[in-house]
């Protein structure tokens, strides 16, 4: 009873933890030894919704070594489309010729972006690799200089 340090007990001795830096570190080293649920994992990889709470999660810098993986790649993902997607769209609203054209790209595009992010939202339900050759490892690179 008197041995109880600050990481058990909060401050009014009401049984919670955190009233202070010292339990809140303690809490987050617990957090990373237990697995992190799928549906978590399973929001990152919404298309354009996912986009948010995995920005969210790179900004605050806390986090799993996998969620931080998938965060960056969600984001790499949703920003590659949207780029993609307003440039496309500016093509077409500029050309006479190829309008047609580029809006059905566009369109390919996009069911691209929603079908890359549905199969790795089945990849991680089956447990196999949510890495994609080439974009995982950009994504990587360039989003941790940024972001985490």
């Amino acid at each position: 009873m008197g041995n109880e340090d600050a990481g058990t007990r909060g401050c009014g001795d009401t049984g919670t933890r955190g009233c202070g830096d010292a339990g809140t570190e303690e809490h987050e080293e617990e957090n990373s030894q237990f697995p992190i649920p799928k549906t978590q994992l399973l929001l990152y990889l919404i298309p354009i919704i996912g986009f948010f709470p995995s920005l969210w999660t790179l900004y605050r810098r806390r986090g799993s070594r996998e969620q931080l993986n998938i965060s960056r790649l969600s984001i790499t993902l949703a920003l590659t489309w949207l780029l993609g997607y307003f440039l496309l769209g500016t093509g077409a609203a500029t050309s006479d010729f190829f309008t047609l054209r580029v809006f059905v790209l566009n369109s390919f595009l996009t069911s691209g972006y929603f079908l890359v992010s549905v199969w790795l939202m089945f990849r991680l339900i089956q447990g196999k690799s949510k890495r994609l050759p080439g974009f995982s490892s950009f994504a990587q690179r360039i989003l941790s200089k940024y972001l985490a």
